[in-house]
């Protein structure tokens, strides 16, 4: 048997203390939790993948949280985020009222939530809350879906998760326009979940009974690529406007193309990158935040569309 020459062990010690102290500062570095309501939609998943990279830039372990638009799911989340000793808490939640608990949870834990994109029914829970602004990002919208389909006609409306205050808000600022044109008749109102598949499901539902319909109103993109795939099935693709609102990247494609009619453009990177610095500033002392920070919603078209890509306005 050789023995190991000591200059080899003291190679190898230093190796293995080099190592060790990788570890100790990669342990030692604070944690953040990224908790969204589903990465099954590529706008969420840009979302967290932002909201990630800015806090591993900033100098933090980051950890993503996918609830899966469901509840139970994010309720477990917070517990393991509130036992894991995590600084901060990036969140899109996923019901406006079901998630008020978790966010307190974390609150009386010490640990701030930075709510993005979606908002909680409750102004004491968390630290701040950077949303779009839904209302008056769809009452341009609603302006604009006036033009293109005219004063009369039939249009269909697909609505995102009934729970989540962006669906309403975004139907209402849509609605403030044009039900303000009695000749514009919505046929049918229906829940799609902010899914695509579902809204591709749900739209060949609503074509059925409803075959002449002008337009369809959605409550987000990926519902607004689910009704296109139904009206290029049903051979109407080029009869029927679509109108979305997230400014995904297939949908600002699709309007460059002229297939889809329009979009509106929530910035989630902008809004990623902002909570990730909230948090940072808040966990080196900064306590006064804006309960809510609107964040300005863009309308794309075809005639402007040049200017926008990648979940975002281009450079």
């Amino acid at each position: 048997m050789k023995l190991i020459q000591p200059g080899l062990l003291r190679v190898i010690a230093l190796a293995m203390a080099f190592l060790v102290t990788v570890v100790s500062h990669a342990e030692d570095k604070q944690r953040i939790a990224v908790v969204i309501s589903t990465l099954n939609n590529p706008w969420f998943v840009v979302l967290a993948e932002t909201a990630k990279a800015k806090a591993v830039e900033l100098g933090y372990n980051a950890v993503i949280f996918d609830s899966q638009n469901d509840t139970a799911k994010e309720a477990s989340h917070f517990e393991n985020i509130i036992a894991g000793g995590y600084k901060a808490v990036l969140f899109n939640p996923t019901d406006a009222e079901g998630s008020v608990a978790n966010v307190r949870k974390a609150k009386a834990a010490g640990i701030p939530v930075f709510c993005i994109d979606r908002e909680i029914n409750a102004t004491d829970a968390a630290t701040a809350q950077l949303l779009s602004d839904n209302y008056s990002g769809c009452v341009t919208l609603g302006q604009y879906f006036v033009k293109q389909v005219g004063k009369e006609g039939t249009y269909a409306e697909l609505l995102g998760l009934v729970g989540d205050n962006n669906t309403w808000n975004r139907s209402k600022g849509f609605h403030s326009v044009v039900d303000r044109f009695p000749g514009l008749k919505m046929v049918a109102q229906q829940s799609a979940d902010f899914d695509r598949a579902k809204a591709l499901e749900v739209l060949e539902s609503i074509l059925q009974k409803n075959p002449d319909i002008s337009a369809v109103f959605c409550g987000n993109d990926a519902m607004a690529m689910g009704a296109y795939q139904a009206l290029v099935g049903a051979g109407k693709a080029d009869k029927v406007k679509v109108f979305g609102f997230d400014g995904a990247d297939d949908v600002v494609k699709l309007i460059a193309e002229k297939k889809i009619a329009a979009t509106g453009m929530q910035f989630p990177k902008l809004m990623a990158q902002k909570a990730a610095e909230f948090a940072d500033q808040y966990i080196k002392g900064k306590r006064d935040f804006a309960q809510k920070i609107p964040v300005k919603v863009e309308l794309v078209t075809p005639e402007n569309v040049g200017k926008y890509g990648d979940y975002g306005k281009k450079p």
